[in-house]
């Protein structure tokens, strides 16, 4: 494509990152906003997924003063003025493979993962027996149902104490961004975890806990992806929860991590083949548990739609890499429009 092209931000959603995908669109419509090849159009989808009117202004407007949205499940007619998309929705119906759905019956290109990659990525179940398949290392895990629960609570702590011990992590099997996950210690702790989780998904995961730092390393490509810089995050929290995720100050980011160079091209071509093992495709972040005691890689999970907010990892990696946000944001439109 030639000339200005239409690019259409899409933001917001269901899912309860709403106000992180909300961030994210801020920091891109800032990028972009100055580029001369694109006039952006910024699309918001609100909590119950109706679509409002584009408005230049809705990046900024507080969420009351939004244009009133489209009856029903209207799409805007102006969507037929998009060139390509960037969809930044976090979450459930945002990075799971239904608004890329959506996306390919529109016909029209769009930033990141398809329908297939995204589906996978999302799932935490179907993601990891993607990666045993590869042959990639993880921890040691075990999914259950809440038919499986509700059956014999008993026999599954059991079970779970068995194969995993203590401490071990039970989260939903498809959400995102820390929402629902509980570290746990204890039986009592374990049954609380798991009515937690079962209450975002009908589907949860268990994991055996592990000590080690946890590693990410960004991936930018199709066909031929790059692997940026690795990156470290520490924090002072239990775990790496969805307040220290999102709060300034809460988590601190090292980049890049202080890493033998041998860990470092380990990691980056463990983070090309996990892209790879669910055909990954524009971007994603890769994250890892670095067990130093035995010097061991373990893949922990794949982002698929990571976010663009001020804290995120994902756009400071490519910048220790030399990428700039506005040249991320630019490569990525590239890659979208040259599949």
């Amino acid at each position: 494509m030639s000339g200005v092209l239409t690019v259409g931000l899409l933001f917001g959603g269901r899912s309860d990152e709403h106000p992180v995908s909300i961030r994210s669109a801020r920091a891109i419509a800032a990028a972009l906003g100055n580029h001369p090849r694109y006039r952006l159009q910024p699309f918001y989808l609100d909590r119950q997924g109706f679509w409002h009117p584009p408005a230049p202004s809705a990046l900024v407007l507080a969420q009351d003063e939004m244009p009133p949205p489209l009856a029903g499940f209207q799409l805007p007619p102006q969507i037929q003025e998009v060139d390509v998309w960037f969809p930044v929705l976090h979450g459930p119906n945002g990075e799971d493979g239904t608004v890329q759905g959506l996306l390919e019956l529109l016909q029209k290109p769009y930033v990141g993962n398809g329908v297939l990659a995204s589906a996978v990525g999302m799932d935490k179940i179907l993601m990891k027996a993607c990666f045993a398949k590869a042959g990639l290392p993880q921890v040691k895990y075990q999914a259950l149902t809440a038919t499986d629960w509700a059956q014999d609570q008993e026999t599954w702590c059991e079970h779970l104490e068995l194969e995993l011990g203590y401490p071990c992590f039970v989260k939903p099997s498809n959400l995102g961004s820390s929402v629902g996950i509980a570290k746990v210690r204890t039986r009592s702790e374990l049954i609380a975890g798991l009515a937690q989780a079962l209450q975002y998904d009908r589907r949860v995961i268990v994991e055996e806990g592990v000590v080690a730092r946890e590693i990410e390393c960004a991936i930018l490509g199709n066909a031929a992806p790059e692997a940026s810089v690795v990156g470290e995050i520490t924090y002072q929290s239990d775990f790496y929860d969805y307040e220290t995720k999102y709060t300034a100050g809460k988590a601190q980011l090292q980049i890049p991590a202080d890493l033998p160079p041998t860990v470092v091209r380990a990691v980056q071509a463990a983070a090309k083949r996990t892209f790879a093992a669910i055909s990954g495709r524009g971007l994603a972040r890769v994250d890892f548990f670095y067990v130093e005691a035995s010097a061991t890689i373990l893949v922990n999970e794949i982002n698929t739609l990571p976010g663009f907010t001020a804290t995120s990892m994902y756009p400071k990696l490519w910048e220790a890499s030399g990428r700039s946000f506005p040249a991320l944001c630019d490569r990525l439109l590239e890659l979208a429009l040259n599949p």
